[in-house]
């Protein structure tokens, strides 16, 4: 069991979380025709906007009520209104997903009551789906504002379980901000293969996968379709990954009487394992046999890298839920996590990560950590990069933003084969940067190697 020690120092350096607002904005842009908004100042929205559109790649339709000092000091009701009518008029999102920040936020706004005046003043929204969410950028991450926002938008568009009948073929999933566009597609594709229909919220796999639509879209491109939240009691089942989905998940569970399958990661042998045992359960069918060769290809794979792994010190600086989970894997490859960052404390499985102490700070305590405890790998996001150059160490690349590299939305780590590509990706960056003896390295001991007699 390790120590969760929190920094207590008054100013973060190099930093490593991400902002809620940014989290939730991720979040709504998983919606089948939605619009995120920012209620805050253009340059809120602008900083979530480069971070967005750099890692993806893709177009990003973030919004924002651009207040100003006026609104600042008088009140954002008015901005607020003004924003949605114009997004009403000019876009047409079925869906509106409003996340607060920090300088709404301080001031301390009834955004409650501003969206029951503005519906009040416009009969035109009564039909519009509107779902605000409470994410200040000084309190909580990334995995934050997205559980946050998954919970808002189940509270306001699920029917509750006394109207719906049941369909044994329908499952809920509620996928974490951790995994890639990649993973949830590789996700749908083993749940189908089951028999069994996924209503994945959110479902960036087709809006954020970085496809090019026949026709210009001002809106998400894809995404999960709003009727389809509207009727997840219907389910028979609930997957939910990480542990910051289970906020979403017991809500979800209150209001529809659904079980709940919690997994803490679906990256590794055994939580795949895990994962297709409880298909097989639910849909009463037995397990197809290329899952069993993709089985026996991952552990083939694992025998194969642990040559590379074993022995190895990482450190890893991430999100709490990708910390755990990558943590683990890297344990269980023979590697010794020396240095753990998390972002945040929200996370109880902190305490379970296989190190004697998990840092809660930044990237400076990252570095420092590193030059305290020598490491062969540096395992976090693209602003680890300068920390990787000057310490002469290679850096992995996980988690959100990476900017500096394409195809992020691609990479698949979920499942037997995505543990299998993940494997392959870090030997191969292990042997890299492996040395091997050339003529050079004993140059300094020919000399006198040729002057001892041959026989003694």
């Amino acid at each position: 069991m390790s120590i969760v020690v929190e920094n207590k120092k008054p100013e973060s350096i190099n930093p490593l979380k991400v902002s809620q607002p940014l989290g939730a904005a991720l979040a709504f842009l998983g919606i089948d025709k939605a619009i995120p908004l920012f209620h805050g100042s253009q340059g809120c929205t602008s900083f979530a906007l480069v971070l967005a559109v750099r890692h993806f790649k893709e177009t990003i339709p973030l919004q924002t009520t651009a207040m100003n000092e006026v609104s600042t000091i008088l009140g954002g009701h008015n901005h607020l209104e003004e924003a949605i009518l114009n997004l009403t008029a000019r876009v047409d999102p079925r869906f509106i997903g409003i996340a607060s920040t920090a300088l709404v936020e301080t001031r301390g706004e009834d955004y409650v009551g501003a969206l029951k005046e503005i519906r009040a003043k416009n009969p035109d929204l009564a039909n519009r789906q509107i779902t605000f969410v409470s994410t200040p950028d000084y309190n909580g991450a990334l995995e934050d504002g997205w559980s946050n926002a998954v919970t808002a938008i189940i509270d306001d568009v699920v029917i509750p379980w006394s109207t719906a009948v049941t369909s044994f073929q329908q499952i809920n999933v509620l996928p974490g901000v951790h995994q890639t566009a990649a993973d949830i597609e590789a996700l749908r594709d083993i749940i189908e293969s089951f028999g069994l229909y996924p209503v994945i919220l959110p479902d960036i796999s087709s809006s954020l996968d970085g496809h090019i639509p026949e026709n210009w879209m001002t809106t998400t491109m894809g995404g999960t379709r709003l009727e389809e939240v509207a009727h997840m009691a219907r389910s028979a089942h609930t997957i939910a990954i990480g542990e910051h989905m289970r906020k979403p998940a017991d809500l979800l569970e209150s209001l529809t009487g659904i079980p709940t399958s919690l997994f803490p990661d679906i990256t590794g042998l055994s939580a795949s394992d895990r994962l297709i045992a409880l298909l097989s359960r639910i849909s009463g069918k037995s397990i197809p046999q290329r899952y069993r060769r993709q089985r026996s290809q991952l552990v083939d794979a694992m025998l194969d890298g642990h040559f590379y792994f074993g022995g190895k010190k990482v450190a890893i600086a991430a999100d709490p839920d990708l910390l755990v989970s990558l943590s683990h894997f890297f344990y269980n490859m023979g590697a010794k996590i020396e240095v753990a960052i998390s972002s945040t404390s929200h996370s109880p499985h902190l305490k379970d990560i296989p190190t004697e102490k998990v840092i809660v700070g930044d990237l400076m305590d990252f570095e420092d950590g590193v030059r305290d405890h020598p490491v062969d790998m540096l395992v976090t996001h693209s602003h680890g990069r300068q920390a990787s150059e000057r310490l002469g160490i290679p850096l992995f690349r996980v988690g959100f933003p990476i900017f500096d590299r394409i195809g992020n939305a691609h990479s698949l780590t979920l499942g037997y084969q995505g543990t299998q590509n993940l494997i392959f990706r870090i030997a191969n960056l292990f042997l890299e940067k492996t040395h091997h003896p050339k003529p050079a390295d004993f140059a300094d001991n020919s000399a006198d190697i040729l002057k001892e007699p041959l026989y003694a």
